[in-house]
């Protein structure tokens, strides 16, 4: 009875771990890949994920730090946000077929590649520009996700290391939101709450926060 029992739990926690692996494959994910040698990030990677679990990497710059910090950044974007990047993603055929111009004139703007990946599909597509509306929209979705990820990422590390660093940041992130060239910063929403909860933090500096948390998510 009691190898019956072990036998038995052994296959449940099998067969469990089975449908897990299972899922985890089939999760419907986009992923973002810049290179751009001599730009700050000259390399950045966005994974979109459709459950949720969203994550950012970067080698760009981090105050005075020499060595960049390659740690992923987890966060999560919008329902909005999100629900544009995948329905981009259909509309663009999941990137198959001709993505990129083939326009030879065009300034080099960094080499970009879209993924997406699903329990059916492991497409991807390089490109300088696309002529392709859907892939414009999604490119100039995660790109402006890309700057408000580096802003997070840089608030992280001077909110640790150096929390008098924090205003100069937050300052060009309200103005970018005005010039509307911020991305969503509903991604960076938990983060923003940390520095305006924080008394140690200069008060300008959380009022700046919670301006920007106020505008999150709309």
């Amino acid at each position: 009875m009691a190898r019956l029992a072990i036998r038995t739990g052994l296959f449940l926690l099998l067969a469990s771990l089975t449908a897990f692996a299972a899922d985890a494959a089939s999760t419907a994910t986009v992923q973002f890949k810049f290179d751009f040698p001599g730009s700050n990030p000259a390399h950045y990677e966005i994974t979109v994920q459709q459950d949720g679990h969203d994550y950012y990497t970067s080698n760009g710059d981090l105050g005075n730090s020499t060595s960049p910090d390659s740690t992923p950044f987890e966060f999560s974007v919008s329902d909005k946000t999100r629900q544009e990047i995948f329905q981009c993603a259909k509309k663009a055929n999941y990137f198959t077929g001709k993505v990129d111009s083939g326009n030879t004139k065009l300034a080099n703007t960094g080499a970009k590649t879209l993924v997406y990946k699903d329990g059916s599909h492991d497409t991807s597509a390089t490109y300088n520009y696309s002529l392709d509306p859907s892939v414009q929209q999604i490119t100039n979705i995660l790109q402006g996700l890309s700057t408000v990820l580096e802003y997070g990422r840089r608030l992280t590390w001077f909110h640790k290391y150096q929390k008098l660093a924090l205003d100069d940041d937050l300052k060009q992130m309200e103005e970018r939101q005005r010039s509307n060239t911020l991305g969503d910063l509903q991604a960076i929403a938990p983060l923003l709450k940390q520095i305006a909860d924080d008394q140690s933090v200069m008060r300008m500096s959380r009022a700046r926060a919670l301006r920007l948390l106020a505008l999150a998510g709309k």
